[in-house]
């Protein structure tokens, strides 16, 4: 299931490239991003959590090939550094447990757009998204205790990742404001992880280990070519 989702993706993005029945464009743009992760992993057994705040920022680039009709559609690349991981919700006793988990992520966008070429834009981001686990580290309570846990899963405690790939769907979607002095973008976006960071086979410790990830952005682009 998860291959017919990557490559209903790939299609969709491919569609903005190869169609040729709108106007013409050739719009280049580059720029920067910036914002905030709120981040959660999907375990299974499960891991009670709290949100996971944390950074994400890097460079992107979208090149604008037609509109068609009243939809502007272009594709889009970028090249970040996200901090993920997650927060554990303890309750049973005073201790605290997060762990951090940095990567470069590249993500392959299929941009659709409503609006004018000056003014206001509202537009769609969707497609695949890859990533590369750079470095993590954990951060816990002094007085640590794992004894008294409700349902007794503690492997994850000085278990760093196996996988340091991982993959998934992003989703998004936000208005653009585009000036004379450069395009200046707010989004709201949504990852959702389809590989695990540890080894998922029956005898392993977690069965499931998938990211998830909602990320406000901030990104100032700049026309090299209109």
């Amino acid at each position: 299931m998860n291959k017919y989702i990557l490559l209903l993706l790939f299609v969709g993005i491919a569609i903005p490239i190869s169609a040729q029945l709108g106007e013409q464009r050739n719009n280049l743009a580059i720029g920067v991003n910036a914002g905030v992760n709120y981040n959660s992993v999907s375990f299974t057994p499960s891991i009670k959590q709290n949100g996971y705040m944390a950074y994400t920022g890097g460079l992107t680039a979208r090149y604008i090939s037609e509109k068609y009709f009243a939809m502007i559609c272009g594709i889009q690349a970028e090249l970040n550094y996200s901090q993920r991981g997650w927060e554990e919700k303890i309750t049973d006793n005073t201790n605290t447990y997060s762990r951090s988990m940095n990567y470069i992520e590249i993500p392959f966008l299929a941009h659709l757009a409503f609006g004018k070429n000056r003014g206001g834009q509202f537009f769609i981001n969707m497609g695949p998204q890859v990533n590369f686990l750079l470095n993590e580290s954990e951060h816990r309570s002094t007085d640590w205790d794992t004894s008294t846990r409700p349902n007794g899963v503690i492997a994850q405690y000085g278990k760093m990742a196996d996988n340091k790939f991982d993959y998934g769907i992003l989703g998004g979607a936000g208005i653009e404001i585009r000036t004379g002095a450069g395009n200046f973008l707010l989004e709201g976006r949504y990852y959702f992880g389809l590989a695990d960071f540890y080894k998922n086979s029956a005898t392993d410790d977690f069965q499931k280990s998938s990211n998830n990830t909602v990320s406000v952005k901030l990104s100032y682009l700049f026309d090299i070519k209109k």
